[in-house]
């Protein structure tokens, strides 16, 4: 059957090469079964996109990239689905390129393609590393201007950040586990998805610094790189506790909070204080029963329409001194989810 949208533009949506898309169409040999579920994502993505680009004015078509779990993703489509329609004077519609993992080939084939085929702007949640910023720097010298949401890179190669202030976030959550802690000794596992997020390790050094000044009875046992999934972050978490039987709270950073609670019922251990980030799905369940004890987190729909704002800014359709304040921090209990009586 013929493909209802060009190869080319498929191809670009799953991030794969013409070739590919190609053999795949035409039910020719040698294409993995996961690649032919990421072409019919691409396909059904190009499905939602042509269903929006009826909106009235100037049309801007975002990318935004980004290396998360899903169900931060899921989130924050759902945001920028929310507040595109409501954008003007420009009509806005958006392209996704999210997995929960990419290696840093695929992400740099992802901008490389954005960059070839033109985008009005691409906001990014990608891991710091060089390559990342070199690759936001290039799309910044064609004229696409770059924001990034959540975490951060460095200032020279982006033209905006929106999300909240990491640093205050983190200190946040040290202030409040901490009064709640108590005066009894112990540690507090710190849960970061990996440290090549800029602004996770941001979080990370705000708590421990409050967490030091405020309450030095407590010290913080930090682990990274189970990306936010149970898999991964089940067995660093059960490595976690097994080497520090004086664990007695947790700052979850980076997702995975059923998995972390799963292993601690698992070696029963009792967790007196459960802070985590984000009001997805799974924490405003995890909260609902008492499972989380409260939850940094901060307005997405903000972001998504701050985003926009610092786009249409770099192409002159607002001030030139226009700003952007960070998304303001806000807390979450099992009361704002009706959990509690």
């Amino acid at each position: 059957m013929k493909p209802p949208y060009p190869l080319k533009d498929i191809a670009f949506q799953a991030g794969l090469s013409l070739a590919t898309v190609d053999r795949a169409v035409h039910q020719r040999p040698g294409v993995r079964q996961t690649t032919r579920l990421r072409i019919d994502a691409a396909i059904a993505e190009l499905d939602r996109q042509y269903a929006q680009s009826g909106l009235a004015g100037r049309r801007f078509v975002l990318d935004i990239v980004m290396e998360t779990p899903q169900r931060f993703s899921n989130a924050v489509r759902a945001a920028f689905e929310a507040e595109l329609p409501g954008m003007r004077p420009a009509a806005f519609s958006a392209r996704f390129h999210v997995a929960e993992t990419m290696s840093e080939r695929d992400l740099i084939a992802i901008l490389k393609s954005i960059r070839r085929r033109g985008s009005h702007g691409v906001v990014l949640k990608v891991p710091a590393t060089p390559a990342m910023s070199d690759m936001a720097g290039s799309l910044l010298e064609a004229g696409i201007p770059v924001v990034t949401l959540v975490t951060d890179l460095p200032a020279v190669v982006r033209t905006g950040y929106v999300g909240m202030d990491n640093h205050v976030a983190g200190a946040t959550a040290a202030y409040l586990l901490g009064r709640m802690a108590g005066p009894q000794p112990g540690k507090v596992l710190v849960a970061l998805s990996s440290a090549r997020f800029a602004g996770e390790e941001e979080r990370e050094r705000g708590f421990r610094l409050a967490l030091q000044a405020r309450f030095p009875w407590l010290s913080a046992v930090t682990i990274s790189e189970g990306f936010g999934v149970d898999r991964t972050t089940r067995t660093i978490v059960r490595d976690a506790l097994e080497n520090h039987p004086d664990i007695r709270a947790v700052y979850s950073i980076g997702g995975g909070n059923r998995a972390i609670r799963q292993v601690f019922a698992e070696q029963r251990r009792a967790c007196d204080i459960f802070a985590g980030h984000d009001l997805d799905n799974d924490n405003r369940q995890l909260l609902a029963t008492g499972d989380l004890t409260f939850v940094i987190h901060h307005d997405l729909r903000q972001d998504a329409r701050s985003a926009c704002q610092m786009v249409l800014a770099y192409h002159r359709m607002l001030p030139a001194d226009f700003r952007i304040a960070p998304s303001r921090v806000a807390i979450a209990t099992p009361y704002d989810v009706g959990g509690a009586t």
